[in-house]
């Protein structure tokens, strides 16, 4: 009997026509399997009754001859995309209690489409941060190695896929809370170009940053997912390839990565390849993109984080307090690096770009109080700028665990950037799935 975590939509589409296996036999082994790695933490709330007699619905149409192109594929959503009938708390203790009335508008594309959701999984309080060490629901495991993170925000929904808990997910992404999970559990995650898929159902951090993006454990797969989710336009072929050396130099990234980058970029090779230069550091752009996204969650909190100040942690206290303490000049001045930054990067990519960095400057490390704050150095770029962005895995490091590269494409081009992408997964042949069984 074949291990049905570990193969492709495709595959487990073409298992079901064949009579092989059915989605019931493929939920129920899905739903064992998160009770048995239940200390990932990768869920907070699992729908067990809806997934199985949705699983029962999928097995009828199957039979009839009406399956849907993703009809039977267990999928989960991260907790701040609205799943009805589940609690819908988007990390926060705060938002304990309140469940959702109604889908997503996401999430009722992948069940008009016939994916079954398994459940909601863990993630960063409010969105804000890159580790999942929550305070309220769990510290989520990567689970390549024990004890470490598995990113963030979105790191119950790297996890999950690295873990095959479910065959794809979704995250959101404000500045990075895909494409740094992704990297860490050594999948492949896509966000897609600011304001072409819906936020309709989406507890938001920043309105001007925020994107929903799937996460899958292939290319195939996340593609498959994507065209649910958005209409995916005609491929551009991205014919330049852009570089910023300076910042992959300044951003001081382990060996690993370095030697995944330059894999990648010798892989690229065949097109012309042009530096960019950003008229500001790394440090920079990404506390300029940090203190407009935590306006926007001050904004948002309203005085309820002041009334309800005790079911907020100490850690996200801290950072809304050190943003409201910025004076009007210094959020002008991040606002005018934010509007540089946009500029050089959509200007030097044009049509026919693509831009090749290192996902994220280090591999995952252990749960800590102090991460590194380089985490976002290269994925804020893309979200500042408002383009597509995929992370790709490029091999582990020597203890083990995932590294990866990113894409950065012209706006509206996820197709032609899928497309990059296969050119180097061809050659990087970077995905390892996790030592655990």
């Amino acid at each position: 009997m074949s291990d049905w975590r570990k193969v492709s939509i495709e595959s487990l589409r073409a298992a079901y026509a064949a009579g092989e296996t059915t989605p019931a036999q493929v939920i129920a082994s899905h739903l064992d399997r998160i009770d048995r790695l239940a200390s990932l933490k990768a869920f907070i709330e699992v729908d067990r009754e809806r997934a199985l007699s949705d699983a029962a619905a999928s097995v009828e149409r199957i039979q009839k001859g009406q399956a849907r192109s993703l009809e039977g594929v267990p999928v989960a959503i991260k907790a701040n995309i609205a799943v009805q009938g589940l609690e819908w708390n988007a990390g926060m203790e705060l938002r304990r209690g309140v469940v959702a009335d109604r889908d997503a508008h996401v999430v009722a594309k992948l069940k008009d489409a016939g994916a079954i959701v398994l459940g909601t999984l863990n993630m960063h309080e409010a969105a804000l941060g890159a580790t999942t060490d929550n305070p309220w629901f769990g510290r989520a495991l990567n689970p390549h190695r024990d004890g470490h993170t598995p990113g963030g925000s979105s790191g119950g929904s790297g996890a999950a896929v690295a873990a095959g808990l479910c065959a794809a997910s979704l995250g959101t992404d404000t500045l990075g809370s895909v494409r740094i999970p992704a990297a860490y559990n050594g999948v492949y995650g896509i966000k897609p170009t600011t304001g072409l898929m819906s936020s309709t159902g989406l507890v938001p951090l920043s309105e001007r940053f925020d994107c929903i993006g799937p996460l899958a454990r292939s290319l195939d797969d996340l593609n498959a997912v994507l065209r649910v989710l958005m209409d995916v336009s005609p491929a551009v072929e991205p014919k330049r390839l852009l570089l910023l050396d300076g910042l992959v130099d300044a951003s001081e990234c382990e060996p690993a990565v370095i030697a995944g980058y330059e894999k990648a970029r010798q892989l690229l090779a065949s097109r012309p390849a042009a530096s960019i230069e950003l008229a500001d550091d790394a440090l920079a752009i990404r506390s300029a993109g940090f203190i407009v996204a935590v306006r926007e969650l001050i904004e948002h909190l309203g005085e309820t984080r002041r009334e309800r100040a005790e079911v907020l942690s100490a850690e996200l206290k801290f950072m809304l307090g050190y943003v409201e303490d910025r004076s009007d000049a210094q959020c002008a001045d991040a606002q005018a690096v934010l509007e540089r930054t946009r500029n050089v990067l959509r200007e030097s990519i044009g049509t026919d770009g693509v831009l090749l960095l290192p996902t994220a400057p280090q591999a995952a490390f252990e749960h800590t109080s102090r991460p590194p704050v380089s985490q976002s150095n290269f994925t804020a770029l893309a979200s500042i700028a408002g383009l597509p962005a995929i992370s790709v895995p490029a091999g582990l490091n020597e203890h083990g665990l995932p590294v990866a590269v990113q894409l950065v494409g012209a706006p509206g081009n996820e197709a032609g950037l899928i497309a990059v992408a296969r050119e180097l997964d061809t050659g990087l042949r970077g995905y390892r799935p996790p030592p655990i069984n």
